[in-house]
């Protein structure tokens, strides 16, 4: 038996004894962990440094982790660190974050002509959070080309804008920092690679509408991509059956509209005799909406964080904690869970059997895990916030908006990050890697592939609730 035979049936029985003894949610969360250790290894190869930087080793397992769920909190400032090499390794990272590994190795795998096997669509099914396998290929080729054409795109007006506008003098740091902004912007990841964050733009209307237009298209979902694609090819043909959107569509747009408007007024009220009280009128909406959608998961800024009042440090921890669309570049509770929740709360006020939406009744099992999922969630960051009021000497609104940063995987700090003690670095690294996989995963990650059925129900008894 030659080498490589030897190792290719090697090969063979490991992976079918991976397939075999764990579940598809353990193998894509190992992935991700494997896809950080891969980042760890990457950050300290001399190339991507800058010559005479040292960070320990904590720090940068904290920055991988980061990178990989695309959230944007660091321990140390990023350009006194990294290189341009370095850079553009964190936005090659980003990609792996943000679009997800199955759908990148699965990008590859269409353009090689490469099979894709039952088992390969069900890991894809698992890390893009899909109901049904059909069509689980055509929705990464179709959403993977809508990301990279808008990258591509944005990062072209992006460098021409700066160089025109005189942000940068020379095109090489015009189209570096265009191509960073556009790829950054699209998989919402918030690193700060130059110090000042976007503030440089903060009365820059056409630069931060086209911002807030990028972290939409990441933060949206990819099947409403998909879905408004279709819609707009269905509009032009203008012929055949009424186009229809998913109830998942429509309940992703609908939370983005009312998260968007409403997070808008209430910065806007909250600020308006405050921070905003120099601002011109159009800034002030400008800017309230600028941080009501990059609150929710891009972790951008175009003010110092701690200059705004504590109530609004409130609304954006829980923008933070409700994060953006499942199968998104986003983390957080997620959009349609918070939709959920509130239906299930007017269904029952109206004494409703059932949660009906668009004419359409949401499953018992979809509410059931929104609620479980909502509460474990808000748990979690309740005890982390308790935890890390013990270990860390900063104030409570600041461990409260690094809490709803990490699992949110946003980014935005009031700058205790880098002070955080060893405890606090592992409490947030922990609730960046959850935010990412999300809640519902961690929890069956320690379920067993094959669970038991007991066969038979105990008796009902009511009980006294309120």
């Amino acid at each position: 038996m030659t080498y490589s035979r030897f190792l290719w049936r090697a090969q063979r029985k490991i992976r079918h004894y991976i397939m075999d003894h764990f579940s598809s949610i353990q193998i894509i969360v190992s992935y991700y962990i494997l896809m950080t250790v891969i980042s760890l290894f990457l950050f300290y190869l001399p190339v991507f440094r800058v010559p005479g930087s040292k960070v320990p080793f904590m720090d940068m397992l904290f920055m991988a982790i980061s990178t990989v769920s695309v959230t944007g909190l660091t321990t140390f400032d990023i350009h006194t660190v990294f290189n341009d090499r370095g850079i553009i390794l964190l936005e090659v990272l980003f990609q792996v974050g943000g679009l997800g590994i199955m759908m990148i190795s699965t990008a590859f795998f269409i353009l090689s002509k490469r099979r894709i096997t039952l088992k390969q669509r069900q890991l894809i099914m698992t890390d893009m959070n899909q109901p049904k396998l059909s069509g689980i290929v055509r929705l990464i080729r179709i959403t993977f080309s809508i990301i990279l054409w808008f990258q591509l795109l944005f990062g072209a007006f992006f460098s021409i804008y700066f160089h025109a506008a005189g942000y940068y003098d020379n095109w090489r740091d015009a189209i570096f920092y265009g191509f960073y902004q556009s790829i950054s912007a699209v998989t919402n990841s918030g690193f700060d690679v130059t110090g000042d964050s976007i503030i440089p733009f903060a009365n820059d209307y056409l630069f931060l509408i086209v911002i807030m237009f990028l972290i939409f298209i990441g933060g949206i979902g990819f099947p409403v991509l998909m879905e408004i694609r279709e819609w707009f090819f269905f509009k032009k043909k203008k012929r055949g059956l009424p186009f229809r959107f998913s109830l998942f569509s429509k309940l992703a747009l609908l939370s983005f509209v009312f998260l968007f408007i409403g997070g808008t007024a209430i910065i806007y009220l909250l600020e308006r005799n405050h921070l905003f009280t120099d601002m011109t009128e159009v800034n002030r909406w400008i800017t309230s909406m600028f941080y009501s959608i990059t609150t929710r998961n891009a972790g951008l800024q175009i003010n110092h964080l701690g200059d705004f009042q504590v109530t609004t440090l409130i609304i954006f921890s829980m923008l933070m904690f409700i994060g953006c669309s499942p199968s998104s570049v986003g983390g957080g509770v997620r959009t349609t869970t918070v939709m959920i929740l509130g239906l299930y709360l007017y269904a029952f006020i109206k004494s409703e059997d059932n949660v009906n939406v668009f004419g359409r009744r949401i499953d018992d099992d979809d509410v059931k895990k929104s609620v479980v999922v909502f509460m474990l969630s808000l748990l979690m960051c309740f005890f982390s916030v308790i935890l890390l009021s013990a270990t860390e000497e900063h104030s409570l609104i600041a461990i409260i908006v690094e809490v709803a940063s990490a699992f949110g995987t946003t980014g935005l700090s009031l700058g205790i990050t880098d002070n955080l003690s060893g405890i606090g670095k592992i409490m947030i690294s922990l609730l960046m890697f959850i935010g990412r996989i999300g809640m519902l995963y961690t929890l069956m990650l320690f379920i067993p592939k094959e669970t038991r059925d007991l066969g038979y129900e105990y008796p009902t008894e009511k009980i006294i609730i309120g």
